[in-house]
């Protein structure tokens, strides 16, 4: 037991083998609704006409979620097993989002080439990492654009979640609008949110996850009279989904994703979102504790990435830190050992396979919006007050919503950035490296409209 508690430095850092139990349970039931939004967002599920549709066409759902099950698993018992900090993966909600609607859906791209771009930018990710470029990296991007990004995502996750149960619509009148809210799909996603609120009011500490069981089991019971575009029940008895579908796929697929300059983008858009995202979950999450180095970042990098290429070859777009790892912080973790206690649930969580078929996105809907709230959040923290970081930032998050595109959002955020430092004769504070992205934007912009 002595040599236990050693190797995780549960002693030197305050901590008991009981708390770290807690924490990872903890950080489990507050990120387990990933195992059933992933599917469908990497699937590009939405409702049309009271009827689930999937945009991402061939992709075996059941496939991802085994795949999502296995890689969040395997990246957060590595964490806690080489990092040894109380840190979860899983594949990144925006990420994911980006995976279906950007790479497949608008710009055309099989979901096997979508995971090819995964699968180079975890490897590349690694690289820059084990190099020490990552810290470089880091420090040339203001903090500000950095907050705008986390906060755009947060209102793209959320739009995405209302779009698909038709609270918001194209009317043909105006490009958005609020959508029939008597359709039962809408009503549905309107109490998980209303209930989830209710359950983050008096401090449920897995509120997402219980709001999704809660809305899950309403949908269901007004699915068995009839009422359409509900939850539907599980069927048991059969056998668990296969990794066969997606395993190993992109690799096959690398050729074609390569073929074009769109798939170049795709693979930086993936390796610079997980790149900054990761960043800020290290910091908030071991800001809230002693004793972290910056050899533990670095190997926690190292296991981000590594996770990534890992869910690629599994099936499952980009697994990165998850915020929510702060759940467990919260309630006391301190050590990897919460997280090799949340990678084991999340294997275990494997035979929960059957209730798919309960998670439409009229259950889903509440878990974007409450995850999109909280990733907006750091929108406080950008210093509005300088007008080149404020103008930067707005059009960063107003892009990435109304374009449906996270690539887009970054990439006019830092173009607007540049020009207006440039502009206000303040270039030489400017990073090369951030003009080198604002000029392989425009690049692909052009190339895209040409092309």
């Amino acid at each position: 037991m002595e040599s236990f508690k050693k190797f995780f430095q549960i002693e030197e850092r305050g901590s008991s083998i009981r708390v770290e139990l807690l924490g990872g349970l903890t950080t489990f039931l507050t990120m387990a609704y990933i195992l059933f939004v992933n599917p469908s967002l990497m699937g590009g599920v939405i409702m049309v006409d009271g009827n689930s549709i999937q945009l991402v066409e061939g992709l075996d759902l059941g496939a991802v979620f085994l795949a999502t099950a296995l890689a969040a698993g395997i990246g957060t018992i590595a964490m806690g097993l080489f990092a040894k900090l109380p840190v979860a993966l899983a594949p990144g909600m925006g990420l994911n989002a980006f995976f279906s609607f950007t790479v497949c859906v608008a710009l055309d791209f099989s979901w096997d080439e979508a995971l090819a771009a995964v699968l180079i930018s975890g490897i590349l990710y690694l690289i820059v990492t084990l190099t020490g470029f990552r810290a470089k990296v880091v420090k040339a991007i203001p903090q500000s654009l950095k907050y705008a990004i986390g906060s755009g995502i947060g209102f793209f996750i959320a739009y995405i979640g209302l779009v698909n149960v038709g609270i918001i619509v194209n009317n043909g009148g105006t490009n958005t609008s609020i959508g029939d809210l008597t359709n039962p799909v809408a009503l549905l996603a309107l109490f998980g949110i209303v209930i989830t609120m209710i359950l983050l009011a008096i401090k449920v500490r897995a509120a997402v996850f219980f709001g999704l069981v809660v809305t899950a089991v309403v949908g269901l019971i007004f699915g068995l009279f009839g009422v359409s575009g509900m939850p539907a029940l599980p069927t048991f008895g059969g056998s668990l989904p296969s990794l066969t579908p997606t395993l190993g796929k992109a690799f096959l697929a690398i050729g074609g994703l390569l073929s074009v300059p769109a798939g170049w983008f795709a693979i930086f858009a993936f390796l610079f979102v997980d790149f900054f995202d990761t960043s800020g979950t290290l910091m908030a999450v071991t800001g809230q504790m002693e004793n972290v180095s910056e050899e533990d970042l670095q190997k926690a990098n190292i296991v981000d990435s590594s996770a990534t290429v890992v869910g690629a070859v599994l099936g499952t777009s980009t697994v990165t830190s998850y915020i929510e790892s702060l759940s467990g912080v919260g309630a006391g973790a301190r050590t990897g050992l919460a997280s090799v206690v949340t990678g084991v649930l999340f294997l275990l969580s494997i035979f929960l396979a059957p209730f798919l078929s309960l998670v439409t996105a009229g259950v889903t809907a509440a878990a974007m919006v409450i995850v999109g709230t909280m990733m907006a959040a750091s929108i406080g923290k950008i210093e509005w007050d300088k007008w080149p970081i404020a103008i930067a930032s707005f059009m960063t998050i107003l892009v990435m919503i109304l374009s449906y595109s996270i690539s887009d959002g970054i990439g006019f955020g830092f173009v607007t950035y540049a020009v207006v430092m440039l502009a206000s004769r303040k270039g030489k504070e400017v990073s090369p490296l951030l003009y080198g992205v604002a000029i392989l934007f425009i690049v692909y912009l052009v190339l895209l409209n040409v092309l």
